[in-house]
């Protein structure tokens, strides 16, 4: 019953009752026969009709057992019954019951031919079990028989067995003669395939076999011949020990050691393993260098295979001295990292109980194995050093075979790219710091540095002499970490691995070379692929309307004859993405204050060819700097000189003026005085020639210093129509700004490789040089301003003026005028000024700023020369002023206006008492003893006495005393 529901439930028919007497307690049910139920599969039935029908019957029917059918029938009959409604519920029930049934026969049928099957296997079985029985009966019966029929017969077929046996004992033994007198072919054959341990494992086992069956006499000179073949093969053993040494392989690697270990020679093989590796050095380096001095001197010639390894190095070529260095460099590493290989073999391998051995093999007891890995490690651990040593001596010994001095900037430094690569891979080996090498090439590295930037501070010097100021057009987005010269400072960011081939966490451990060129590839081949990578693209964009016209202001800057070639660099447009030039709204020119001139051009840096070459220059200080950091100060030191003489070139050029400075306004501060004297007495020298009498030590100095520059006869400074050369002026005060710019970004660099003990001459070469490159604003646009308008001729006009007028004047004077219409001319002219070159905001209000207050200390200097003043005269000054201010004002946006003050407070000292002005004088000092004696004799006249007069003029004198 209960296969049926299973089955219905797998085909998705409802579980009929599980019991068949609750089936006949509805109507008699009986389990139909074969007939029968082939004539129900046999009648026409509809699939669908009868699997409803089976659906339709009630869940509780597929109870259990215990259900009563009869019972729960009876209970659901209605109160009053109908006869016709119970036989329609009846036929219902009988329909529902024909289909179980029928379905019930379906499933019985199905089955059947399954049950026959299996019927007929029980039968065989059965079988088989009694024939099992019949065969067990006859055995039994026969071992009986042969029990009673035991015999002295059987006793001697026992004993021929037994000489058979001791037979093919005697037959083995002699086999094992006879493969003991073939064993020396078999061992030739594996040393031939390097299977050191199998060899040594067969000899072993050899010369036990041979005492085995010493008493037979075939075998007694097998010994001997025995333990020559055993010294042979640790001869060979030997020999392929040495191999690890260039190209450590761990497999060879492994059968050497299972072939020390079964000999129990560890001890001995790393003994041998370290006197190799000092070998290898030798005589890899010989070779190299042998190899390159045979080729360059074109003979077969042996006398170079006879020198030493020292007097070999001085026989290397200047052309073949890079590449030399560099396959030196190559093998050297081929060796460290053999050796490096070697101990992570040991490191791996150090932790298992033994090496992996053939069946049989003599192992070490566990304490001498243990003595054997601590021999092992601690010999391994103290050749990191002693092997380091020799490479830092073999490549010390090469670098002073030649004078470094020969080589150019570039192959210098690819020279100490080469060596500090070196030595990183010494630092990661060993964790030395390379003592040796860096004594070494600090030397000749300092030697060379002073050298190099002698040459360069004088190239600097022809480029500024030579410099015509004129704007190198760049992008808007130029940085110096677009050219060349700074693109080590980008690799310097990321990990040792380029960020391409290894993205590195914060948290994670960065990746050695070691590591790194572990399965391959070598960390000196990098250099060459470097070396030619010199091309920039020129290209510059400088914010103009159009390409044709950016063009053909390239083409004009580039055709001045005048400038010499060196300075006619590539302008530098470095193509790192840069985004489109964006143009600029009309609503955001409006918005601009007026004060930026050439609100036209794009805010692209002010530099020029001569700022260009200075950070070239500077980047290529820092790449030698970042390649040997032991030199850092010095290399700093040389590049503050840059900058230095860079600032004291363009304070000499366009800054120096002594009587502008003798006005006493303080343009420039003590600090830029200060550095100012400092590059003056440090770097320039003054003398025009050398003095024959002159110390040694004065002509040492003097060739640590340059000749001041003098500015180029093509810049002209004196025309009224440029401003007096403004635009060359904007030009170099403004370079000099963006190249202390540069020098405060890469601050955070110097600053990291710079020694702790040198940090304060860092800050202070910071602190007071770089940070006051802006300060040359006030003293070179000083100067411009002071030309620019005409004060003297304002002086003049005022000097015409009435001043004991006696009554109130409604209308201003005419200088008032005159003097707007200076500034009106000189707004003009900045505006033509900036079509040549952008006038940055602070610029163009230092240059406001300047003017004005020349202007009104003009103003103060005019009413300071009056001779004759009432009171309507003094309130006609105040009215001129205050004319002024207002006109002023819609030129320009500064605020607030600049000497203000200084012109209101003495236009209002007229006004003060006898005891007022004197405290009055003492508390303004800035006005000077003309204006003061002026204000007291002239204007203060009407209304002091005489004594009182005399009094105040006292007091200016003792002001004045201290100054004479």
């Amino acid at each position: 019953m209960q296969k049926i529901k299973s089955l219905m439930t797998r085909q998705g028919l409802k579980s009929p009752p599980e019991s068949l007497s609750d089936l006949g307690a509805i109507e008699s049910l009986r389990v139909p026969g074969k007939e029968e139920f082939r004539e129900l599969r046999e009648q026409p039935s509809d699939p669908q009709a009868e699997q409803e029908l089976i659906n339709s019957i009630e869940q509780v029917y597929f109870s259990a057992d215990s259900f009563d059918i009869v019972k729960y029938e009876l209970e659901k009959l209605p109160p009053i019954l109908n006869l016709q409604e119970l036989e329609e519920y009846r036929d219902r029930l009988k329909q529902q019951q024909a289909a179980v049934s029928k379905k019930v026969a379906d499933l019985i049928l199905e089955k059947q031919p399954a049950y026959v099957k299996e019927l007929e296997r029980v039968t065989s079985l059965q079988t088989g079990l009694q024939l099992a029985a019949v065969i067990c009966t006859n055995g039994r019966r026969h071992l009986n028989v042969a029990k009673e029929g035991f015999t002295q017969a059987s006793l001697g077929l026992l004993a021929n067995q037994r000489k058979r046996q001791l037979l093919m004992g005697l037959l083995k033994s002699l086999r094992t003669i006879k493969t003991l007198q073939r064993t020396d072919v078999r061992l030739s054959e594996m040393l031939e395939e390097e299977d050191y341990p199998g060899a040594i494992q067969l000899c072993l086992e050899c010369q036990k076999a041979a005492s085995t069956f010493k008493h037979y006499s075939c075998i007694s000179e097998l010994n001997s011949k025995l333990q020559d073949t055993l010294e042979q093969i640790e001869e060979q053993l030997d020999v392929a020990l040495s191999k690890i040494c260039k190209n450590f392989d761990i497999n060879h690697y492994t059968k050497v050691q299972q072939a020390y270990r079964l000999l129990g020679k560890t001890q001995t093989a790393m003994d041998q393993l370290h006197m190799h590796f000092t070998q290898a050095i030798h005589n890899t380096v010989f070779q190299v260098v042998l190899g390159y001095v045979e080729l360059c001197a074109g003979n077969t010639d042996t006398k170079f295979q006879k020198l030493q390894y020292k007097d070999l190095c001085m026989h290397v070529t200047p052309d073949s001295y890079i590449p030399c260095l560099a396959d030196l460099c190559k093998a050297l590493w081929e060796v460290m990292l053999s050796y490096y290989r070697t101990m992570e073999w040991h490191e791996k391998h150090g932790s298992e109980e033994t090496v992996s051995l053939p069946e049989g093999s003599n192992l070490l007891g566990t304490e001498e194995t243990n003595f054997d890995r601590g021999y092992v490690k601690k010999k391994l651990e103290h050749g990191l050093t002693r092997i380091w040593q020799d490479v830092q001596l073999k490549v010390k010994t090469y670098l002073l075979g030649t004078d470094l001095s020969i080589f150019k900037y570039d192959d210098f430094i690819f020279v100490l790219d080469i060596i500090s690569r070196l030595m990183q891979v010494g630092e990661e080996f060993c964790g030395s710091k390379s003592e040796v090498l860096q004594e070494s090439i600090r030397k000749q590295s300092v030697n060379y540095f002073k050298n190099y930037h002698r040459t360069r501070l004088d190239e600097l010097r022809m480029f500024l002499e030579n410099e015509t100021w004129e704007l190198c057009p760049v992008k808007s987005n130029f940085s110096i970490l677009q050219l060349h010269e700074f693109k080590f400072m980008e690799q310097s960011r990321s990990p040792s691995v380029s960020p391409s081939k290894q993205p590195v966490s914060a948290s994670s451990k960065p990746v050695t070379l070691f590591e790194q060129y572990c399965s391959g590839g070598n960390p000196f081949e990098i250099q060459a692929s470097n070396k030619d990578e010199e091309t920039e693209d020129v290209l510059a964009s400088n914010g103009y309307e159009s390409d044709e016209q950016e063009k053909s202001a390239y083409q004009e800057y580039d055709s001045d004859s005048d400038v010499p070639e060196e300075l006619k660099r590539d302008y530098v447009d470095e193509q790192t993405g840069d985004a489109p030039m964006k143009s600029v709204s009309r609503e955001t020119l409006k918005s601009r204050k007026k004060s930026d001139y050439s609100l036209n051009k794009v805010n692209a840096p002010i530099l020029t060819n001569t700022t260009l070459n200075v950070i070239r220059l500077v980047g290529k200080y820092m790449q030698m700097m970042n390649i040997l950091k032991p030199i850092a100060f010095d290399v700093i030191h040389f590049m503050s000189q840059l900058f230095d003489y860079y600032l004291y070139a363009v304070y000499t050029f366009f800054g120096r003026n002594d009587s502008l400075e003798s006005t006493g306004l303080g343009l420039s501060s003590s600090r830029l005085r200060t550095t100012l004297n400092r590059i003056q007495e440090s770097l320039i020298d003054l003398e025009v020639s050398a003095d024959p009498t002159a110390t040694l030590t004065a002509a040492e100095e003097r060739k640590e210093k340059v000749p001041s520059p003098h500015l180029s006869h093509l810049v002209v400074l004196t025309s009224g129509d440029t401003l007096y050369g403004l635009a060359e002026r904007v030009v170099a005060t403004e370079s000099l700004v963006f190249l202390a710019e540069q020098f405060e970004f890469l601050q955070p660099h110097l600053d990291a490789v710079m020694p702790a003990v040198k940090k304060p001459f860092l800050q202070q070469f910071y602190s007071q040089t770089v940070s006051t490159a802006s300060e040359l604003r006030k003293p070179i646009y000083w100067i411009v301003a002071g030309k620019a308008i005409d004060y003297e001729q304002m002086l003049l006009l005022m000097a015409n003026v009435k001043w004991d007028v006696k009554e109130i004047m409604s209308q201003h004077n005419i200088y008032v005028d005159a003097l707007l219409k200076e500034f009106e001319q000189f707004n003009k002219r900045l505006n033509e000024v900036s079509k040549r070159v952008r006038i940055p905001l602070p610029v163009s209000n230092i240059l406001w700023e300047h003017c004005i207050r020349l202007a009104n200390r003009t103003i103060v200097e005019g009413y300071a020369n009056v001779k004759k003043c009432s009171n309507e005269g003094r309130a006609l000054m105040q009215l001129d002023f205050q004319q002024f201010l207002m006109k002023l004002e819609k030129l320009t946006d500064i605020r607030p206006i600049p000497d203000k003050e200084f012109v209101e407070t003495y236009i209002k000292a007229y006004y003060l008492t006898e005891n007022d002005m004197e405290r009055w004088i003492k508390e303004h000092r800035e006005y000077s003893t003309k204006q003061l004696t002026n204000l007291v004799n002239v204007c203060l006249g009407s209304h002091i006495n005489k004594k009182a007069r005399q009094k105040l003029l006292a007091a200016i004198d003792d002001i004045d005393r201290p100054k004479r």
